[in-house]
């Protein structure tokens, strides 16, 4: 008798679901899976992150973006549909119906959906001149607005994606008005490390206006934007970028009926197979994962967590046990020259976590100081009270900043404390650090307080 071959489908054709579909590949041939990538888009593999820098010419090639082709994949054994979009998912009948019309079969399901800009119910949000930055025709879109003489620039939100495109559109020549909901950038910052930021904004040339709920999006007779309206004013714009952040966009799955968790991506265990049915999986920014300091669940949309999920999928699907094993929300991103960077959790979250904690922030330069090329550097270190055990960590500063949140990061990982990192092996040259680099000392500084 023949032997049957298994189907994996998959939906959605970035990070999570390619990586999950490559991992699965990697474990059984072709003759054992036979693995179906449904996407509803014209790409697969790209580099959303990319997207501000080829706005901003930084990247002069858009298919720099692009990691694997579709005719990369089949010459693994790997189907992908482009320009397919499931339309919904039979639980019962183990099948998704897609827009092509046809029915694809599944024994096993990855649910990789994705996020969903932020769009809160702001009237003209959907105004000509209005646009996201989540996929490669949103950076297409805005490319073409610039060319097409583009002067004045809004960025709603001031997260990475804010900051990002607030520099790339200030370096492209338009005069950048930054607006807030919040009283300063980098929410996910404590408000003396956010102020840093503020004020680099607006030293470089940003119009920063905080505290300002976007309440209409102004248009001309075209219906063309002309204007972002708060309660404080209104800011003249012939351009606006969305950036307010990204939910799980679950609306399959829920129409399907996978259980939700708490933060409204879908609920998945730490093999990243669905809580409520077993035969399907999900991976990134669709998912609720948990933090790995409190347990307790959360949503973090991060390509890095994507991949990583993505690939605990197929490696279980592949029949190689594996476990995602919980995010610290460590990113980093840059505005002009300042670099910004943080891990683990904030003084909000620690208080809401239940930590009675404590705080340090340390000044100090990226390399020696009578190195050419030294920059400020601040790093903040949160601990908890007694123990000294590391909780989080923010760093603000020149270039060469930036990406010592990795140290920390470990640090925190390892549920090391402050004493221990104090006294950890970390490089020196003047070309690159000072003799104590600046996370040993704020390490030290944390720990000489607790012991006293």
């Amino acid at each position: 008798m023949p032997v049957s071959t298994d189907r994996l489908v998959v939906i959605g054709g970035d990070a999570a679901g390619m990586s999950a579909a490559a991992q699965a590949r990697r474990l059984r041939p072709a003759g054992d899976l036979d693995i179906v990538v449904l996407e509803q888009g014209p790409e697969i593999s790209y580099s959303a992150c990319g997207i501000p820098y080829w706005i901003g010419g930084q990247v002069p090639d858009r298919d720099a973006l692009l990691a694997r082709t579709p005719a990369e994949f089949e010459a693994d054994g790997i189907t992908v549909h482009t320009h397919v979009r499931a339309e919904a998912i039979d639980l019962d009948a183990g099948e998704v119906r897609a827009s092509d019309g046809r029915r694809y079969g599944y024994d096993n399901l990855v649910v990789a959906t994705g996020g969903r800009p932020t769009r809160p119910p702001v009237p003209g949000l959907d105004a000509d001149g209005v646009f996201g930055v989540h996929r490669l025709a949103d950076g297409a879109d805005i490319r073409a607005a610039i060319a097409a003489g583009a002067e004045k620039a809004v960025v709603l939100g001031g997260g990475y994606i804010g900051l990002e495109m607030a520099e790339v559109l200030l370096a492209r020549g338009l005069s950048v008005t930054v607006v807030l909901a919040d009283p300063l950038p980098m929410a996910q910052l404590d408000d003396d490390m956010g102020e840093r930021i503020c004020k680099a904004m607006g030293d470089m040339g940003i119009d920063v206006q905080p505290d300002q709920p976007v309440r209409e999006i102004e248009v001309d007779a075209d219906g063309a934007v002309r204007a972002v309206r708060t309660d404080a004013g209104s800011y003249d714009a012939d351009l606006v970028v969305l950036g307010l952040g990204m939910g799980p966009e679950t609306t399959l799955a829920r129409e399907a009926g996978l259980q939700i968790g708490v933060t409204g991506g879908i609920d998945v265990a730490h093999t990243q197979r669905s809580r409520s049915h077993p035969e399907v999986f999900a991976a990134g920014d669709c998912v609720q994962t948990f933090h790995r300091i409190t347990g307790e669940g959360i949503h973090v949309a991060l390509g890095t967590h994507a991949n990583k999920q993505g690939r605990v999928a197929g490696s279980v699907i592949g029949g190689r046990p594996a476990r995602f094993a919980g995010v610290l929300g460590t990113a980093a991103t840059k505005v002009g020259d300042l670099e910004v960077a943080r891990t683990g959790l904030c003084t909000t979250q620690a208080e809401q976590a239940g930590f009675d904690h404590r705080t340090e922030t340390i000044e100090a330069t990226t390399r020696a100081g009578y190195y050419p090329g030294a920059e400020a550097i601040a790093v903040k270190i949160i601990t908890e009270r007694g123990s000294g055990l590391l909780l989080g960590a923010q760093i603000v500063g020149g270039p060469g900043s930036g990406k010592r949140i990795d140290v920390l990061a470990t640090a925190i990982w390892a549920g090391m404390t402050a004493e221990e990192l104090a006294g950890s092996d970390l490089s020196y040259a003047p070309p690159l650090s000072p003799t104590y680099d600046p996370v040993v000392v704020a390490a030290r500084v944390a720990s000489r307080i607790e012991t006293g």
